[in-house]
């Protein structure tokens, strides 16, 4: 497993990152060993009151922001020990593996931890090319123009498509 800091330019901003680890899916999670882990790394990171944190979810390749989402300890040694993105939905209270409904499940790259210890950056695969649940491909498709928010991205597949008839 590779340990250090990286950097990351999130808008103007320099970010360093303490690399949490680095692998591309199972096939790396078996690689390195990550079924022999012990808990450790999971007791570094600052979670909120609520066992929470959060996570900024990152297209692998593009470097496209695709999403925003909590992780909760246990979906977060879910998520390493699948290779497969695992969230804790809040307004369900439940983990939320992604892609369970959609289909549009993401396999894990990378996973860093901010150097505060209190934010995650998750680089993904997204699987099907929609990460958001309107059916877009990033959730972040609105963009502050001219003081009003305007949709910039199209809806790739109608959200009742893909729910049949919900959008979550």
């Amino acid at each position: 497993m590779s340990r250090g800091f990286a950097s990351l330019v999130f808008g103007r901003h320099l970010i360093y990152t303490k690399i949490l680890s680095l692998y591309e899916g199972t096939a790396a999670h078996a690689r390195y060993g990550f079924q022999n882990m012990n808990e450790q790394w999971l007791d570094e990171i600052k979670w909120t009151t609520d066992g929470l944190v959060p996570v900024i979810v990152q297209e692998a390749g593009s470097g496209t922001m695709l999403m925003f989402a909590w992780m909760s300890r246990e979906s977060l040694d879910l998520t390493v020990k699948t290779g497969k993105a695992v969230y804790w939905s809040r307004s369900r209270g439940k983990l939320w593996r992604k892609g369970e409904e959609s289909g549009h499940e993401q396999i894990v790259h990378d996973i860093r931890l901010d150097c505060d210890n209190d934010v995650l950056l998750v680089t993904v695969e997204q699987k099907g090319g929609i990460a958001c649940h309107t059916g877009r491909h990033s959730c972040f498709f609105k963009q502050l123009q001219d003081g009003a928010w305007v949709t910039v991205e199209p809806v790739i597949k109608q959200a009742s498509d893909i729910y049949g008839g919900s959008s979550l």
